[in-house]
């Protein structure tokens, strides 16, 4: 039986035959060395058929079928045609027909197989990604940080417009404490000698409170600030307009970074909050390596200094990094906070990993994780307080019981003194005497102790007299030491 070789190329299907296999031996080591040389191969393998591809769409799908295992109908109708034998050998003639295929074709112009191969990589790389542009986690990590960057300006800029106006009026400080509000009420007064009681009005709408716009206009009358050029007075306005419109320019970013949450990580997005998400996704790189982050590592993402830092002091390690900003950690109480650290980044893993493997978004794992966090959030706190009230209660009911408990001890003691009556005096004088008793006791306990320091002293002076009478001893010998010492040096210089 014949045997025949399935070649696979950018260009279409080609089916060669191997014969003549006794003349260069059917072994590994033979067919290796006869495949660099033509002459010798192209005796022993010969194409039979080649089904060239119809298009380029045809060489992908054809390639996408063949690498997902698939047999395609085209495919299936070529090999009919002539039954497949395998040997072990097989791999190095296809070896050889892989580097003499230009050869064997005769219709193939030179450098035609290097552009089709170089178009089917490109398409075939580009089918294999499965790029989807309405889940493009890049834009996310862009969003987030031009958020950050625009809440850091407008904090900056609106700092420096009350300490500008407040040269100015430095009342309004103050009473609008809102950077937002109070660049639009340094717009709309301008000079705070022109504000009367027609400005009362516009101020409301702006602050929202009647009773502060009134308290505008009565500290405008009475400012102590300095006054201003309109030169000065235009600028100020300029710069708080420019801080007005970065203020309302966020909302659009904000609105556009929930929306493509929305799109890439739902249950993420629904569980933890669309910013909470976006950051821990940007601070990861990407969804594909947040998902394969286990939740340990989730749990303390955004805290890597203060970790390695108790890892290089052998202190206590962060219990929450990033995601400490979830409404979740912060409801909960000091003793919780970890534990729902803990179960919030367990359940934030695998919302995550639904996100990104998964082929259809849905939010109905994330709400339901959601509710479940609420539910422990609520039954923690509900638990927390019925036990702080049960040890208040439990403290406030032991001191009637260890009272009836010493008086019915102070009963028993004394059988002879008939009966008591629980009375307070009664208790007081109780207590007098067992104080009596104590004091007694320390007494006598003092007493003995003078004695036994007095036996000690007396010991003790033997035992300083038997030390004196050592360091004698000492500075005797040393004395005599010292002299022959100088006889010696006295002998030397003679």
């Amino acid at each position: 039986m014949a045997l025949y070789l399935l070649y696979e190329s950018s260009s279409g299907y080609a089916l060669f035959q191997a014969q003549g296999l006794d003349e260069i031996g059917q072994n590994t080591e033979a067919v290796r060395n006869s495949v660099a040389d033509l002459n010798r191969f192209g005796k022993v393998v010969r194409i039979t058929a080649f089904q060239p591809f119809e298009s380029a769409i045809d060489g992908l799908n054809q390639c996408n079928s063949v690498s997902e295992g698939l047999m395609t109908d085209e495919l299936r109708s070529f090999l009919e045609l002539n039954p497949s034998k395998s040997e072990e050998f097989v791999l190095e003639l296809l070896r050889g027909v892989r580097l003499h295929i230009d050869k064997f074709i005769k219709d193939l112009k030179p450098g035609d197989l290097e552009k089709a191969q170089l178009g089917l990589a490109h398409s075939y790389s580009r089918a294999k990604v499965k790029f989807n542009v309405n889940r493009v986690d890049n834009m996310v990590i862009q969003a987030i940080f031009l958020l950050d960057t625009l809440d850091k300006d407008i904090n900056s800029f609106s700092m420096r417009v009350r300490e500008w106006y407040s040269w100015h009026f430095p009342e309004l400080v103050k009473i609008v404490n809102d950077n937002y509000l109070y660049a639009r009420v340094a717009k709309l007064i301008e000079d705070k000698s022109k504000l009367s009681e027609e400005h009362i009005p516009a101020l409301t709408e702006i602050i929202g409170d009647e009773d502060k716009a009134k308290e505008i206009v009565e500290a405008g009358k009475a400012s102590m600030g300095q006054d201003l050029t309109p030169v000065d007075l235009i600028n100020v306005q300029l710069f708080a307009q420019r801080v007005m419109d970065l203020a309302e320019y966020r909302k659009n970013p904000y609105d556009y970074l929930v929306t493509k949450m929305n799109d890439i990580a739902p249950n993420l997005a629904s569980l933890i909050g669309a910013v909470v998400g976006a950051r821990l996704i940007s601070h990861a790189g990407s969804l594909t390596n947040l998902a394969k982050c286990p939740s340990s590592t989730l749990q303390i993402l955004g805290a890597e200094k203060a970790l390695f830092r108790a890892l290089k002091t052998r202190g206590n390690t962060p219990k929450y990094g990033l995601i400490f900003h979830s409404s979740f950690i912060g409801r909960a109480s000091a003793k919780n906070k970890g534990r729902m650290a803990r179960y919030l980044a367990n359940k934030c893993s695998i919302a995550s990993r639904i996100d990104c493997f998964a082929e259809r978004g849905s939010t109905v794992l994330g709400r339901n994780y959601e509710n479940k966090l609420r539910n422990d959030l609520n039954s923690t706190t509900k638990l927390s307080s019925a036990s702080n009230g049960s040890a208040d209660v439990k403290m406030d009911e032991a001191t009637p019981v260890d009272a009836s408990a010493k008086k019915s001890k102070k009963k028993k003691s004394k059988p002879e003194d008939g009966p008591v009556a629980a009375t307070n005096g009664d208790a007081s004088e109780d207590a007098k005497s067992e104080k009596k008793k104590k004091k007694e006791k320390r007494k006598i306990e003092q007493e003995q102790d003078h004695g036994a320091e007095k036996t000690n002293g007396v010991n003790g002076d033997v035992v300083e007299q038997d030390g004196t009478a050592k360091k004698k001893k000492k500075k005797s010998k040393d004395e005599g030491a010292a002299a022959s010492e100088t006889k010696k040096k006295k002998k030397s210089k003679e």
